[in-house]
């Protein structure tokens, strides 16, 4: 999974990779999401790409068998969507 983000602070968008690859540094401005927190934030950007891989890939090994069943699709996102939704909040960026 390649997980797309938008600076805070100069609202270009980047790749998590990126991020990763920038220590936690935004690509275009330098500066860190996360000055406090750097390390641990790049191992969760790491790691939520690698778990969203994973679930993109059983998911579709699912569908390929073509079960007798459906998806409660809120059991499957809703905590995503979730934790998505506060990461967005306050979503500005500086003139």
């Amino acid at each position: 999974m390649r997980i797309k983000g938008t600076c805070k602070r100069c609202g270009r968008e980047f790749l998590v990779e990126q991020a990763i690859e920038n220590g936690g540094r935004c690509p275009w401005d330098g500066q860190p999401f996360s000055a406090d927190y750097a390390i641990v934030l790049v191992d969760a950007l790491r790691a939520a790409e690698e778990a969203g891989t994973t679930l993109e890939r059983a998911l579709e090994a699912i569908a390929d068998i073509h079960p007798a069943f459906t998806y409660d699709v809120s059991s499957v996102t809703g905590e995503i969507s979730k934790q998505v939704a506060r990461v967005q909040e306050n979503l500005i960026t500086q003139p």
